[in-house]
């Protein structure tokens, strides 16, 4: 997978966007682009920061030399970048652009060697910071959580009362085995009309626990201790994973879009557990 991004992040001026305009319509270049653009950025800054020693490599500055061009300058979304929107949640959705610029933030915070403090990307980060904290107050609580997160690593994201105010509206919606479902954070309804999964989950528990220890909060919190408790006892046994399901409709687990929601849960929990 490392071999690819590299390769792409060198090649970006030649390879083809992921999902062009010409066969799935537009503006899908543009929001490709600026998706990749930040996740490329992630991926090699979050690999160069668990080096040893940590180092920003030359692949990742050029990750982020290709991600800056694409930041939006002007309109609603300045400080910000388009992100893919086929409609699906929690990633691919109308409150997706303010997720995908909370990763950006962590990309950013994330890169060794002080990268944050580049002279000359000072205007830029602070058009990022902007756009956070313009949007923040008005976000669905997922993305208040990734917030959490932006401002643990890039700072400036969010203020204590409003940090504080997040976790307050989290632990209303924590459930009483600790937990959480990730439906209980977002105004979200499937679209074939099926119910919503209830029961926590470890895509919420684990993003969660993780954002919020990346606050600051203790462990020994009691309501954080709750939710480690949880994600210690649920682990699937068989398979290794932490179960979640998806918001968008009622799906085979067992099918490649079945386990999409049950990846991004295990891989939450274990950053949750090993930080």
């Amino acid at each position: 997978m490392l071999d690819n991004v590299v390769k792409r992040v060198r090649l970006w001026k030649d390879v083809e966007p992921f999902y062009p305009d010409q066969t799935r319509g537009l503006p899908k270049t543009s929001e490709s682009r600026g998706t990749e653009a930040v996740m490329n950025a992630l991926i090699l800054a979050t690999r160069d920061g668990n080096a040893a020693p940590p180092a920003l490599s030359d692949d990742a500055r050029q990750a982020f030399a290709n991600m800056w061009p694409l930041q939006f300058r002007a309109g609603d979304q300045t400080g910000a970048w388009a992100w893919l929107n086929f409609h699906y949640e929690p990633w691919e959705s109308n409150d997706s652009p303010f997720f995908g610029a909370a990763l950006a933030a962590v990309a950013i915070g994330t890169a060794p060697d002080k990268y944050a403090a580049t002279p000359d990307i000072q205007e830029r980060v602070g058009l990022l910071r902007t756009y956070l904290q313009k949007h923040v107050d008005d976000e669905i609580l997922f993305n208040k959580v990734m917030a959490l997160w932006a401002s643990a690593k890039l700072g400036g994201v969010v203020t204590g009362p409003q940090a504080h105010a997040i976790f307050t509206a989290l632990t209303e919606r924590q459930q009483a085995d600790g937990g959480w479902a990730i439906a209980s954070l977002g105004p979200w309804k499937r679209i074939d009309g099926s119910a919503s999964e209830t029961a926590s989950d470890g895509y919420a528990t684990g993003l969660i626990v993780f954002a919020v220890r990346q606050a600051g909060v203790s462990r020994d919190e009691p309501r954080l201790a709750g939710a480690v408790a949880w994600l210690e006892h649920h682990q699937d046994a068989a398979t290794g994973m932490w179960r979640a399901s998806s918001l968008n409709k009622q799906r085979d687990p067992a099918s490649d879009a079945g386990k999409f929601m049950s990846d991004a849960a295990t891989a939450y929990a274990v950053l949750a557990l090993t930080r």
